[in-house]
């Protein structure tokens, strides 16, 4: 019994050290799916001020959890969660597509705000190709698409999809990208796995006609791989001329290659890749540089015979091209599967402290938020109490900028005069330009040097006049410490952070 309770404490002080020992940078991101209301809103037709307090508490436990992005969806199938002038209001908003939210309100401008708010990063998710997602059951306005352009659109099984073949599609697409970019103040733009869509047995896709027409002496894999390669070009140029400070990013089926097919592709074997059956060579866009990160969804789990989890992270990290790689966790098959793997409390831990292992591995996206927040095997416990206990900065994209910002200065540290245990630090910006600064970093410790290795809170800019000012619990200062120091930084849109601004010594019993 006594041997037992060491190897427990032995276990619990490791699993300790290893969430202790977190990243400064690690992008912990959740996606929100708005498509058949899987995370947002919960159900149609709630009224504006229920769909605001859905979401509102929604990054309000996902911001408990150490979440610091959230990839929401908001073109889901040809439809929109902001007001358009090329597509209709999203059937997921109102339960009638065309439908304007009753009170009106921009559901893109509200969420976008709402995330700022908490310092988290906002990034756009839109499906390129999925025009309705069943045609037995979804609702289809009469200016959709697929009515206005009949001619655009292939059926395939109970779904209908843009024909990414046509130029005139591909045209199309990038001005949906061009219209958000343009109106929207997001920090990413997103795409997932669904370019052409995963085979049903024994049907082809029919692209035959477009294929004989466009095809121009390829052969159809090739020529098919090419159109999703043409419009992952022109969304990045559009990126580029547009809001190059921006990352453009997309979430693959998880394997590009098997092994077996392909000698650079990964040790798996995966029924669907995305190179053979989805036509999307991820790889290629990497080395060309067309994104900026790429989040393949490995949702399988370690140890798995067909793809291993810790397999698939290597090969990822070894093909990143010096771009950003998130790994996707499929935290949905621990609600939705009976396979004694997803029942494991250890999954998770394992596949974070696997990730955190391999330096080109930037973070983590998870699937989704709502099933995060149902804490499947405590997995939300795990985030909130050791992996994501202290809080992350989003690395910055080397590629797209790096110039920081000039360090802030602090003013002053007073006690708070609202009854509450807490103190108020404020300062200066030394720039003069409000737009620049997206987040204030705050470290404390009971040294000097160690400010700047970890953050204590990190807080959006919320400022007048160029001065800050927070409020600090008392509870992060260092316990039993007579004293301790204080430092602050800055951090801008693309993430670069300043250095820390002068440093202040905190004495508990010398503040007013």
């Amino acid at each position: 019994m006594r041997l037992n309770k060491v190897i427990l404490l032995v276990f619990a002080a490791l699993v300790f050290i290893k969430a202790a020992a977190q990243p400064k940078y690690e992008f912990r991101g959740a996606w929100i799916a708005t498509v058949v209301n899987i995370d947002w809103p919960s159900t149609k037709g709630l009224s504006t001020d229920e769909q605001k307090q859905e979401f509102t508490n929604l990054l309000d436990n996902l911001q408990h959890d150490g979440i610091n992005a959230v990839v929401v969806q908001v073109r889901p199938a040809a439809d929109a969660f902001y007001p358009s002038q090329y597509e209709p209001w999203s059937e997921y908003l109102s339960g009638v597509q065309g439908q304007a939210p009753e009170p009106y309100y921009d559901p893109l401008q509200f969420m976008i705000d709402e995330a700022h708010k908490r310092g988290m990063e906002f990034h756009a998710w839109i499906n390129p190709y999925r025009a309705v997602f069943n045609t037995r059951t979804s609702s289809v306005a009469s200016n959709h698409a697929t009515r206005v352009h009949p001619d655009w659109f292939i059926t395939y099984g109970t779904g209908k999809y843009f024909n990414p073949g046509l130029p005139i599609v591909m045209e199309y697409v990038t001005d949906i990208v061009r219209d958000i970019l343009h109106r929207y103040d997001i920090d990413g733009l997103h795409m997932d796995d669904y370019f052409y869509p995963y085979r049903i047995a024994n049907r082809e896709f029919p692209d035959q006609k477009t294929y004989l027409k466009y095809g121009k002496g390829m052969g159809k894999d090739e020529w098919r791989r090419s159109n999703c390669d043409s419009i992952i070009k022109r969304v990045h140029d559009v990126v580029l001329d547009t809001k190059p400070g921006i990352k453009f990013g997309v979430s693959p089926f998880g394997v590009w290659r098997n092994k077996s097919r392909d000698p650079q592709g990964s040790d798996t074997k995966a029924g669907v890749t995305n190179y053979d059956d989805l036509y999307a060579d991820i790889l290629l866009w990497l080395k060309e540089g067309w994104i900026d990160y790429v989040a393949p969804q490995l949702y399988w789990p370690v140890g798995h015979p067909l793809c291993d989890f810790e397999t698939l992270v290597k090969w990822w990290s070894d093909h990143t091209y010096g771009k950003q790689l998130l790994i996707g966790h499929a935290i949905s098959n621990a609600v939705e599967t009976n396979q004694p793997a997803w029942h494991n409390p250890g999954e998770l831990p394992d596949e974070i402290n696997i990730l955190r292992s391999y330096p080109n591995v930037q973070g983590s996206i998870y699937f989704s938020a709502k099933d995060v927040l149902q804490n499947p095997n405590g997995w939300e416990d795990s985030l909130h109490n050791d992996y994501y206990k202290y809080p992350a900065l989003v690395p910055p994209a080397m590629w797209i900028d790096t110039t920081p910002p000039p360090s802030p200065q602090i003013i002053k540290i007073t006690r708070a005069g609202d009854g509450q245990d807490s103190i108020i630090i404020s300062g200066q910006e030394i720039n003069k330009t409000e737009e620049i600064v997206k987040n204030y970093v705050l470290y404390i410790g009971t040294t000097p040097g160690i400010l700047g290795t970890h953050p204590t809170m990190i807080l959006a800019a919320q400022r007048a006049n160029n001065t800050f000012s927070f409020t600090v619990p008392q509870s992060l200062l260092p316990n039993g410490s007579a004293s301790c120091y204080i430092g602050v930084s800055c951090v801008d849109r693309e993430n670069n952070e300043s250095a820390i601004s002068n440093v202040m010594e905190y004495k508990a019993s010398g503040l007013p």
